[in-house]
């Protein structure tokens, strides 16, 4: 019983990161009133003091919402009152390294690397949250805003895996792509 709230936050957490594309450090900042479950947004603060208002994908939200009314409030009974939306298990505030934890053992039990340079990082879900907006046809000053870069052309380093993908897809699509 006491890892069925630590799981339901988990995957919540999981969820949240990859739905919003949200930086590790935006996510355990995240307070309960910056959520909107029910518009399905999120006011996230970045780098530089700067807010974006997100949405927040369908799977993010319904993980988000039995999180929020299945296990956060017994977490909480055990802490302080902290606004943060992931608490740990003695009801403070998750932090980075906590999140960091909780990514490195569900890559490890879905058979992804947690070691060495192709290790299953917080960014990992933030650079595929940017890969899959540009390869389903997202602009990429819309990608930029979602992600809070100041400048698009740290959005365009996303750009350069969807160029490999347009050749893939060229190469299998276009009657004139085999020479």
């Amino acid at each position: 019983f006491q890892q069925r709230p630590l799981a339901l936050r988990d995957r919540a957490l999981l969820e949240f990161l990859y739905g919003t594309g949200a930086r590790i450090s935006e996510a355990v900042g995240a307070a309960v009133d910056d959520l909107d479950v029910d518009e399905g947004t999120v006011l996230l603060r970045g780098k530089g003091g700067r807010v974006r208002l997100v949405p927040i994908g369908g799977y993010a939200v319904e993980a988000v919402r039995a999180y929020l009314v299945r296990a956060r409030p017994g977490l909480a009974s055990a802490g302080r009152g902290t606004p943060a939306v992931f608490l740990n298990a003695r009801g403070g505030a998750l932090t980075r390294q906590g999140a960091w934890a909780i990514l490195r053992r569900a890559a490890g039990q879905a058979g992804l690397p947690v070691d060495g340079p192709a290790a299953v990082s917080p960014h990992t879900l933030r650079h595929s949250y940017a890969t899959h907006l540009l390869d389903g046809g997202a602009d990429v000053r819309v990608v930029q805003e979602l992600l809070g870069h100041a400048s698009v052309t740290t959005t365009q380093v996303y750009t350069l895996v969807t160029v490999e993908r347009l050749r893939e897809v060229y190469a299998t699509a276009h009657p004139r792509a085999r020479g």
